[in-house]
């Protein structure tokens, strides 16, 4: 329902990931080439990069498509980052929230994107409500299956857990809470890169001088690209990736992980 990327890296401008590459992030809205569940991404997008000396990420984002924002691309060619994630959305349901509905998602030094959709939402969820405190619940940026999911990562991260634990942790509460829901989850603080595949395409790309990118979907034809196992928990620095083999709802954890070698 949605692509997104990630990137950590030598600086770069925004383009450099997002427009440049035959099938970027930008093409990929109208012309997705491994998307499994819808075919166009008109209803948003944003972007979220990290200037040097400042650990708060920018955001730009909007309600309508990439393509039709005039400004986007003077602002690609001109920003550089070491790190970025970005999104274009194909909405689950319609909505009034606007861009506030588009990813990333963002809180202090973080940025979140959700790839998927959560079955019966937002009945299906209700339950999970209890978990999070009312401040949590008033705070959300949209009233979306993504936003609420964000809310769920966001607490367990401020409660200590890991990245890799926050988002496997919170991928099976809602999995079992909504079966057949679809949970590839992407998380960055600028330093890092967490994301789960969880029903949709994931890959990744690392090699020396260019550092690390993870996405829906390859953005070129280099062989570098790695398709990431379903049900994988992915763990990526500027040089290194661990895959993680997640385990179903009611399974007890995640199994060992197994690092990829450095390519």
């Amino acid at each position: 329902m949605c692509r997104h990327v990630a990137y950590l890296g030598p600086e770069e401008p925004l383009a450099g990931c997002l427009v440049r590459p035959p099938h970027a992030l930008y093409r990929q809205s109208w012309a997705p080439r491994r998307q499994r569940h819808g075919t166009v991404n008109a209803d948003g997008f944003g972007v979220g990069w990290y200037a040097a000396g400042d650990p708060v990420p920018a955001r730009y984002r909007r309600a309508g498509p990439i393509w039709a924002d005039l400004s986007f691309a003077d602002l690609a060619r001109v920003v550089r980052t070491t790190s970025l994630l970005a999104a274009v959305r194909d909405a689950t349901l319609s909505g009034a929230d606007a861009e506030a509905a588009a990813a990333p998602f963002a809180s202090g030094t973080w940025l979140f994107s959700h790839n998927g959709a959560v079955p019966g939402w937002p009945d299906s969820l209700a339950p999970l409500a209890r978990t999070l405190s009312a401040a949590d619940l008033l705070s959300l940026e949209a009233r979306n299956d993504s936003a609420f999911v964000w809310a769920l990562v966001l607490a367990r991260l401020r409660a200590g857990d890991s990245t890799g634990q926050a988002l496997a942790d919170t991928v099976r509460e809602v999995a079992e809470a909504a079966p057949g829901a679809r949970l590839n989850l992407l998380l960055t603080s600028g330093d890092s890169i967490t994301a789960t595949a969880w029903g949709d395409t994931l890959w990744y790309l690392t090699a020396p001088g260019r550092g690390t990118v993870v996405a829906s979907e390859p953005y070129d034809d280099d062989p570098l690209w790695h398709e990431v196992p379903d049900r994988t928990l992915l763990v990526a620095s500027r040089t290194d990736v661990t895959l993680t083999l997640l385990k179903e709802p009611g399974e007890s954890s995640a199994s060992a992980p197994s690092k990829e070698p450095r390519t």
